[in-house]
């Protein structure tokens, strides 16, 4: 069995991490960080995902998609507001979905999620060397079953076997408490994410995590206090400048990294600087956007959001039947709880002695993850997960009644079943009315789902017995059965996403997606071909200038011909880059012939040897330490400095001589080199 990465696909960033020698290790990523932006750009013929997406997201808004989290398993009426604070243009999909529009094509969730899991399982593959193929992803705790769903289908699309889905404070508890098995205690999980908030009371004792109770919002995190930031700016610069920023797509964007900054650095520090020069502009000129903002503002501005967390704490207290003062640790994860604000109102409702900082609250969900992963995988023992479902389900009652038939906080998985009747006289259908959440009318609550029983014979109202099932699974997804007890007819639904994806879609998907991985591929092999092209370009152009008398025209007129097949190659869009390497390599083969034809012809005249053709240098090489090599007896050496250009020098017992292949080089002065710097050469 290969190896199980543990996923954290968050709002803003994600995380990958993996078991190493029973332990888990943040994987990271190819440009070096430890987390990931999820974020997704799309430009002319290219997508970039993470960091790279994030830098051009301001020349690019509305083709740069971020925030997808707040958009996956929902319909298209629970996300008015979410729709209008992102730069990106939002469709209308089937059965009321919420599908992106980019350029003229439309992409679901599931879809941009999947490409975030692509570049991070490619990350994972070149960091580990193996193909992986199974994972365990992370959902916030009040995630729906159809956001649990839709989760599973963006890992399946990007071609991952999803082994488990489990709650992020649950995850993060795991990471906490790896090295704290059998000690006997409670712990909350407090977990102010990007997009979502998350509070979960477990007890650790023996290896057992068993969740008590859960509770949070998942329409609050880091991105509601940069849009209360981004609004308050906005407003700031229409008053003074009477120039209103907020349909301005680039503006916009400028405006929420400046505030996400903003937020940050206002973590550590008591005030910060936001200059946006050439936000906008009027009949007068060009306007920037300049001002001084304090924490006491930030806190004044956002303290009605960090209010909000203490409700889902002191429910996830009632649910559990525990007091502030039975907690023995309060564990703090996501980047959010970084914000003073947020501490001090932890610090009032617990002691400084109950807070704990060991784990790193960007990293801990994703470790948790992969401690998941380790015991699914067998590498890990002794230790048992019990996670609990968010919310209670039932059914739609007579009256428009809502009935639980799972109370929320019991333990997954699960399953438990109820009879229900008719409510007329001869009915010979029923439609059961699946419901997700705490409120006592159906329409209150939350829908997950409608499927039709028939068949059941007329008969007296309270006649007919109707047994409803509900099973929960592992990874927290729901399937409901209805079976008529008098004739045996059953009817199910497995709870998946309105609009939910079908089999071959899903397949579809990740068919497309390998094609465009593959493309990936292609063209960074194009572009490392190019860069060797021009490279050796430049080589022939040097070796022909500076010994022009001693290439015979046979065989320059023979290079010639293969440099312009080359140049056409290269401007050809369809020839694939196995036929470019071939001609590549027949063009380099010549030069270095013409090379060795100079040295010999030098040799023969027993003059000092010019130029740098006979060696063709790669200018894209990452040079670590200068490299002499020993051409001849003259003390001849070729030089390539440490620094990121190319340059070759000609010593010998006569004289100095320089060749630039850099015009930016600085002037090269042969007195910097010493005489240490080389070994004698008998």
């Amino acid at each position: 069995m290969g190896k199980v990465i543990g996923i954290d696909l968050g709002t803003t960033n994600s995380c990958i991490a993996v078991l190493e020698g029973g332990q888990p290790i943040i994987v990271p990523n190819s440009e070096g960080g430890r987390t990931t932006p999820s974020i997704v750009g799309f430009g002319k013929g290219q997508r970039l995902v993470g960091q790279l997406a994030k830098r051009q997201a301001v020349t690019n808004a509305e083709n740069t998609v971020y925030s997808i989290k707040r958009f996956i398993g929902r319909r298209w009426q629970d996300t008015e507001t979410e729709r209008g604070r992102v730069a990106y243009h939002c469709q209308r999909g089937r059965d009321d979905t919420v599908n992106i529009k980019i350029r003229d094509r439309e992409f679901t969730p599931q879809e941009i999620s999947s490409m975030i899991l692509q570049k991070l399982k490619a990350d994972a593959e070149a960091y580990l060397g193996e193909a992986i193929n199974e994972a365990v992803i992370t959902v916030p705790a009040y995630f729906t079953d159809a956001q649990r769903q839709a989760t599973k289908d963006a890992g399946m699309i990007a071609g991952l076997e999803v082994l488990r889905i489990i709650n992020e404070p649950t995850a993060a508890a795991l990471a906490y408490g790896l090295d704290k098995q059998n000690e006997d205690q409670h712990i909350l999980v407090f977990d102010l994410g990007g997009g979502t908030f998350d509070v979960s009371i477990l007890r650790l004792g023996k290896g057992v995590f068993e969740v008590k109770a859960t509770a949070g919002n998942n329409h609050l995190g880091g991105d509601d206090f940069d849009n209360l930031l981004v609004r308050w700016l906005v407003e700031n610069f229409q008053s003074q400048e009477n120039i209103d920023l907020s349909s301005d797509r680039m503006a916009i964007q400028r405006l929420r990294e400046a505030a996400e900054k903003a937020k940050i650095e206002l973590s550590s520090m008591i005030s910060t600087s936001i200059n946006l020069p050439f936000i906008a502009a009027d009949e007068t000129g060009p306007k920037h956007l300049e001002l001084e903002l304090t924490r006491a503002k930030f806190e004044e501005l956002t303290r009605e959001l960090v209010e909000k967390t203490l409700g889902p704490v002191q429910q996830s207290l009632k649910d559990s039947e525990l007091q502030p003062s039975d907690i023995d640790r309060v564990v703090l994860v996501g980047g959010s709880t970084r914000m003073p604000a947020v501490q001090q109102l932890i610090s009032r409702f617990f002691s400084t002695s109950q807070i704990d900082r060991s784990v790193n609250p960007d990293e801990a969900v994703a470790l948790g993850a992969a401690i998941q992963a380790g015991v699914l995988g067998g590498e890990v023992e002794d230790i048992l997960l019990l996670d609990v479902t968010p919310l209670s389900l039932g059914i739609e009652t007579l009256g428009e009644v809502f009935t639980k038939i799972i109370d929320r906080n019991t333990t997954i998985p699960t399953s438990k079943s109820q009879v229900f009747s008719t409510a007329a006289d001869g009915q010979t259908s029923v439609e059961i009315h699946v419901l997700q959440g705490e409120r006592t009318m159906a329409r209150d609550n939350k829908t997950l789902g409608k499927f039709l029983l028939t068949g059941i014979p007329p008969a007296p109202r309270g006649v007919p017995q109707i047994e409803v099932a509900f099973e929960i699974d592992v990874n927290g997804i729901l399937k409901v059965a209805a079976s008529d007890q008098g004739t045996g007819k059953e009817q199910s639904i497995l709870i998946s996403h309105t609009g939910g994806l079908k089999p071959n879609e899903i397949e579809k998907m990740r068919l497309e997606a390998e094609k465009y991985a593959e493309s990936d591929r292609r063209r960074l092999q194009m572009i490392d071909i190019r860069q060797q092209c021009d490279s050796l370009f430049y080589s022939y152009e040097v070796t022909l200038r500076e010994n022009s008398q001693l290439v015979a025209p046979d065989i320059r007129q023979l290079a010639d011909q293969k440099r312009q097949q080359l140049e056409i190659a290269l401007r050809d869009p369809s020839l694939s880059p196995e036929k470019l390497k071939t001609t590549l390599a027949e063009f380099r083969q010549l030069v270095l012939e013409i090379g060795t034809r100079i040295y010999t012809g030098r040799q023969e005249q027993n003059q000092p040897l010019n130029g740098a053709g006979f060696e063709s240098i790669d200018v894209t090489e990452k040079l670590t330490r200068p490299t002499r090599t020993r051409a001849t007896s003259s003390n001849t050496f070729t030089n390539r400095p440490t620094l990121s250009r190319t340059r070759t020098r000609t010593y010998s017992n006569l004289e100095t001589k320089s060749t630039e292949l850099d015009s930016d080089d600085d002037p090269y002065d042969g007195e910097e080199i010493s005489t240490s710097d080389y070994e004698a050469v008998d």
